[in-house]
């Protein structure tokens, strides 16, 4: 495909890149459907309403293959069109949304597939039409890097169940003496709103004090340097974290929920905040929240922190209580205005995900 076609509305260019998107997505849905012991998720596999699913499935198949017809009309180079053409056929020809699922599915060992197709598809269709409407700063929907970051995203959701593994493994495996029934017994009588109110302090409190050693300590902040290598914010950015980081810090911020002994639907709610929360703060927005930022950290509190602006350096640490920062010295919020560069001051992180991945492990550039 050559780099000099158009990619403005009428030029193939959307509708090509929107076919492949579909037609990925379709072809990983069929997958799911073809193997869901092996590929999804067995929490959400018994929610599912699967004509629902199908549904879904069909419509993004068949718009994945009329868009694709469209940008080969309408582009000179037909390679998007092609593309998404063939995903959507290859899908089609492995049994669409038609392939049946045996019920109930066999125990296995798994790749999160459903959870990362579903998750891209409910973030996308949320922020991206809020990052269009209201951006922070004019950047186009794939901007430099957004590869990159659509990895990180990937990664992080299909390795879910090792991600679990290596955060709750070192809580019961070191920490199962610590838990007490009656306390337990106690936190679980409250109620469900009063618990998840605790869990947010707590997990917070915890990863505020993880988020600071990350940026003292030499070899964790190589690590923690990846998920601030972004120049560029948006609701993907924040997806840019390094597994050595993502396996640390979980299994801190758990620690405290499994001695307390919280409830499973708190915990639960609590992730679900999460999952929500952590894209908000890196979205590509203008809002402003008034006096709901000093209560609870908002896009622009953390992403002064990401900023590489000699005041904001090393502050704001807490991911969503504010006041934490505040009452440790460590908060940066004036009245107004943005950050106005996004990233890792001096020497910059390479680009590609296996490069960073590697990055904490190589010794650092020598100083000229």
């Amino acid at each position: 495909m050559s780099s000099a076609e158009p990619r403005k509305f009428g030029s193939g260019w959307i509708s090509g890149s929107a076919s492949i998107v579909l037609g990925a997505m379709g072809l990983g849905a069929v997958l799911c459907l073809l193997f869901p012991a092996q590929l999804t998720t067995p929490e959400l596999r018994a929610i599912y309403p699967m004509g629902i699913v199908r549904g879904l499935i069909q419509a993004g198949i068949v718009t994945g293959f009329v868009l694709g017809l469209l940008s080969i009309v309408l582009r000179k180079s037909k390679a998007l069109g092609l593309a998404g053409l063939l995903l959507a056929t290859i899908a089609v020809l492995l049994g669409g949304w038609e392939v049946p699922v045996e019920v109930p599915v066999a125990k296995s060992n798994y790749l999160g597939l459903d959870w990362f197709l579903l998750d891209l598809l409910l973030m996308s269709v949320l922020f991206v039409p809020i990052e269009r409407l209201f951006p922070r700063v004019s950047q186009p929907i794939l901007r430099d890097e957004f590869s990159t970051d659509l990895v990180y995203f990937f990664i992080g959701h299909v390795l879910i169940q090792v991600f679990v593994f290596f955060t709750v493994a070192p809580a019961t495996a070191f920490f199962a003496w610590a838990r007490h029934p009656s306390f337990e017994a106690a936190i679980t009588s409250q109620p469900l709103p009063v618990q998840f109110v605790e869990i947010v302090f707590v997990s917070d409190l915890f990863f505020y004090w993880t988020h600071r050693l990350f940026h003292r300590v030499p070899f964790l902040w190589r690590a923690h340097a990846v998920h601030h290598s972004p120049r560029q914010m948006d609701w993907l950015a924040g997806s840019r974290l390094h597994i050595l980081e993502i396996v640390i810090v979980r299994a801190v911020m758990f620690l405290p929920l499994f001695v307390c002994g919280f409830s499973a639907s708190a915990v639960q709610a609590y992730v679900a905040f999460v999952a929500l929360h952590a894209v908000l703060l890196h979205a590509n927005v203008r809002f402003r929240f008034g006096w709901l930022e000093q209560i609870i950290a908002m896009p622009r509190y953390h992403q002064f922190h990401h900023a590489s602006d000699g005041e904001s350096l090393d502050k704001n640490f807490a991911v969503h209580l504010p006041w934490l920062d505040r009452l440790f010295g460590t908060q940066y919020l004036p009245r107004d205005g943005w950050p106005k560069h996004m990233g890792v001051a001096g020497d910059p992180l390479p680009a590609t995900y296996w490069a960073q991945l590697v990055y904490p492990f190589r010794p650092p550039r020598a100083s000229v």
